[in-house]
């Protein structure tokens, strides 16, 4: 699995009340490292709560299943 289709899938999960995040989270962070990268981009505007709180939210929980999150700038 790509980092872009792990991605797709926690958007889909997001959207779908957190079903299965932390499978996906798993996942995500499997690819990241099969292709050598170290965090995960994600597009604010495709999230459930795009706010500070949701943003700070999110990377607090990703973080501690061993995922660093940042948000892209568009």
């Amino acid at each position: 699995m790509t980092v872009a289709e792990a991605l797709e899938n926690i958007y889909t999960s997001l959207a779908n009340d957190n079903a299965e995040i932390d499978t996906h989270i798993k996942a995500l962070k499997d690819a990241l490292a099969a292709e050598g990268l170290k965090e995960a981009v994600v597009q604010p505007t495709r999230l459930a709560q795009n706010n500070r709180a949701g943003r700070k939210t999110m990377q607090s929980y990703f973080r501690k299943r061993g995922v660093t999150v940042t948000f892209s700038e568009d």
